[in-house]
C-alpha cells in the first residue's frame, strides 16, 4: 500500500507548492512510483510542472464530481515513475458544490482508493486554507508534511492549523500524523532565521525535519520553466536540500 502525504499550510507563499512538487520529484529520482494531486485551485503544481491549466479538459475536480474516474485523468511529467492529476479552474466551486453531498469530507479518499495499487508514495499539494478541500485532503491522508516559511509571520494560524488536524485526529481518522513540519526559505546568514527554527521547536518538539530548504533564486524560477529543481539545477543546494528530505520522508514513512 502507498503512504499517503498531504502538504498543508493554510498560509499562502511558505513554499507548501515549491515542497510539494519537489518532494514528489526527490521520491522518484530514488526510484519510487509517485503521484501529485494538485487540489490547490490556484493550480500552481500544474502549471509547476508545465502544464496549460486552460489546456487541460479534465482534473481532480472533474473526478471528485463523479464525471470521470481518476486514471482518465492521470498525465505524466518529464521525471519518470511521476504522475499528477491536475486541477483545473473548475476546482474553485468544489468547496461549495461539496456541502450538500454525502460523505463530502470522504470524497477524495474514496477516488484514491482506486489509485493506491499502482504507487509507492501518493502527495497531495493541499489549498492554502482550511477548507472542504483541504479537509478531504487530511482524511485521504496516512500522513502530514507542515512547510514553514522562516519569515516574521511563519507561525501566524499554526494552531489554527495543529486544532483541525486534532479535530481530524479525534473524530474522523484516529491514524493520521503529523510526519513533520519543514523550514522553507531558510537564510542562515540572518538571525531571524535561526529565531523561527527555535520557536518551531515549540509547536513540533519531535517533529522536525533535518532537511532545511534554503532560499535559492534557483529554485524560485524552477517553476516558470515548468521543472522541478532536479530537473532545472540539479546540483544546487536547494536540490541537495529536497534529496536529503525525501530520504527523511521514506525513513520516517517506513517507521510510521
Amino acid at each position: 500500500m502507498p503512504h499517503i502525504i498531504a502538504v498543508v499550510n493554510q498560509k499562502g507563499g511558505v513554499g507548501k507548492t515549491t515542497t510539494s512538487i519537489n518532494l514528489a520529484a526527490a521520491l522518484s529520482e530514488m526510484g519510487k512510483f509517485v503521484l501529485l494531486v494538485d487540489m490547490d485551485p490556484q493550480g500552481n503544481a500544474t502549471s509547476g510542472f508545465g502544464f496549460e491549466r486552460h489546456e487541460i479538459e479534465h482534473g481532480i475536480y472533474e473526478v471528485l464530481s463523479k464525471q470521470k474516474r481518476i486514471q482518465d485523468v492521470v498525465h505524466n511529467t518529464s521525471h519518470e515513475g511521476l504522475r499528477i492529476v491536475p486541477s483545473t479552474a473548475n476546482l474553485a466551486g468544489a468547496n461549495i458544490e461539496l456541502v450538500d453531498v454525502e460523505r463530502r469530507e470522504f470524497q477524495l479518499q474514496d477516488v484514491l482508493s482506486e489509485a493506491r495499487h499502482a504507487y509507492d508514495y501518493i502527495i497531495i499539494d493541499c489549498p492554502p486554507s482550511l477548507g472542504l478541500l483541504t479537509l478531504n485532503s487530511l482524511i485521504a491522508s496516512d500522513s502530514i508534511v507542515i512547510p514553514v516559511q522562516a519569515e516574521y509571520y511563519a507561525l501566524e494560524g499554526l494552531g489554527q492549523l495543529l486544532q483541525t488536524i486534532s479535530l481530524v485526529h479525534e473524530h474522523i481518522k484516529s491514524d493520521i500524523e503529523i510526519l513533520g513540519a519543514v523550514l522553507t526559505m531558510y537564510d542562515k546568514r540572518t538571525r531571524l532565521s535561526e529565531d523561527i527554527m527555535k520557536e518551531l521547536y515549540q509547536y513540533f518538539p519531535n517533529n522536525i525535519f533535518r532537511s532545511v530548504i534554503p532560499r535559492s533564486v534557483r529554485l524560485a524560477e524552477a517553476p516558470s520553466f515548468g521543472k522541478s529543481i532536479f530537473h532545472y539545477d540539479k546540483r544546487g543546494k536547494a536540490a541537495k536540500a529536497y534529496a536529503k528530505l525525501g530520504k527523511e520522508v521514506i525513513e520516517r514513512s517506513r517507521n510510521s
